[in-house]
């Protein structure tokens, strides 16, 4: 069932457009983000079993667990610093925040008690969530990115599969000239897609930053694919408010070339509704996710001419092992674990490690303002087993 209401707004905004159409970024912002009825900021349940898919804070305390141990690190590389701020953009239903804090606080209280943990959520329903869910922490505050000052933070800014959520652009291939679809609405009133010029140029520039000749004679005609420049100005943003530190990017996507691979023609994005995947985004509209997959080569070169050097990148499933789910799988074997909780727990870990799932994604570790020694210091996240 479609949200009405956010079907009755895209309508508006469509008929008052120039063109009598929007970008498919624009519909996807509109879908997914308006205020109160769209996707992330309506009150239905979206993450684990009851919603429409999980992530790996939906396993288990193990994945924040493994995270507070990289940030421990981080904190001893900036000399335990005083005003050490960890920052998480799109906190979910603040799990994966309690997890981190319950782990330090047990573990290393003297970190936990020099932190400061901010969430940057833009959905208010959500943020009334991760309220309840962290309300016995008194570390944490929510900020919007205006209440951050310029060069303000000395921490790590982090995220897990918030990039994906980023509204595309979505580009074709037609007659050897880039273009762009666009949602427009047909006699009947119904959504429907047409090719036009393209919106802005920095659609064009893109495919420069990340060295992909798109119009050359591999890409058939018709290939399509996603852009997301959202991303490219999310990274300016964090570079402005990091006076010193790290920003850590988990999610699903590749490298550029083999995301633009000409064999993948119609591009990444997907829809989902219930633990299924679909290529509709004009069904059960404001009632599924939509996502495309991160092109990691755009957010490592354009980091770089914001100021974001590129420290290191390495899959989940690696990145985990580095940092002790290898023992953390040992020890069900030590006798002190029930026959029920064994296998429960194995099958998470083992999700958490899975090379065609969530052990696949991409961790990738960016720095600015680090000295040649802090630099040289390795996480142990990104050290190969």
């Amino acid at each position: 069932m479609s949200n009405s209401s956010l079907i009755s707004i895209l309508k508006k905004q469509i008929t008052a457009s120039p063109d009598q159409q929007i970008t498919f970024a624009d519909y996807m912002k509109t879908v997914l983000y308006y205020p109160e009825v769209g996707y992330y900021t309506s009150k239905s349940n979206k993450i684990g079993k009851q919603g429409d898919f999980f992530t790996s804070s939906s396993l288990g305390a193990d994945f924040g667990e493994l995270l507070a141990i990289q940030f421990l690190e981080m904190w001893k590389i900036l000399d335990k610093s005083s005003e050490f701020t960890l920052i998480e953009m799109g906190a979910g239903t603040g799990v994966l925040a309690s997890d981190i804090l319950n782990y330090l606080k047990k573990n290393y209280f003297d970190f936990y008690q020099s932190l400061n943990y901010i969430i940057i959520e833009t959905s208010s329903e959500l943020i009334k969530q991760q309220q309840e869910q962290l309300a016995h922490h008194s570390k944490i505050s929510w900020k919007s990115w205006e209440d951050l000052e310029t060069n303000s933070i000395v921490g790590c800014f982090f995220s897990n599969e918030l990039v994906d959520a980023f509204p595309v652009h979505q580009v074709i291939v037609e007659s050897g000239k880039l273009k762009e679809i666009y949602v427009t609405l047909s006699d009947s009133e119904n959504f429907q897609e047409k090719i036009d010029n393209l919106s802005t140029s920095e659609l064009e520039k893109y495919f420069k930053l990340i060295d992909v000749d798109i119009l050359s004679q591999n890409y058939p005609d018709g290939y399509r694919t996603e852009v997301n420049l959202a991303a490219l100005k999310w990274l300016e943003t964090i570079s402005q408010k990091l006076k010193q530190g790290y920003l850590l990017t988990i999610d699903y996507g590749y490298p550029a070339q083999k995301y633009y691979h000409p064999q993948r023609y119609q591009g990444t994005l997907k829809c989902y509704y219930q633990h299924r995947h679909h290529d509709n985004p004009y069904i059960n509209i404001g009632q599924q996710d939509i996502t495309a997959h991160v092109d990691f080569t755009a957010l490592e070169k354009h980091g770089k001419l914001c100021g974001l050097e590129k420290l290191g990148f390495t899959q989940q499933g690696l990145f985990l092992m580095a940092l002790g789910l290898g023992d953390r799988l040992s020890s069900l074997s030590s006798g002190q674990y029930n026959l029920q909780t064994i296998l429960s727990r194995r099958d998470a870990l083992h999700q958490l490690l899975d090379p065609t799932g969530l052990g696949g994604f991409g961790v990738l570790v960016q720095f600015k303002e680090l000295t040649k020694e802090q630099k040289e210091r390795a996480l142990t996240g990104l050290k190969q087993q």
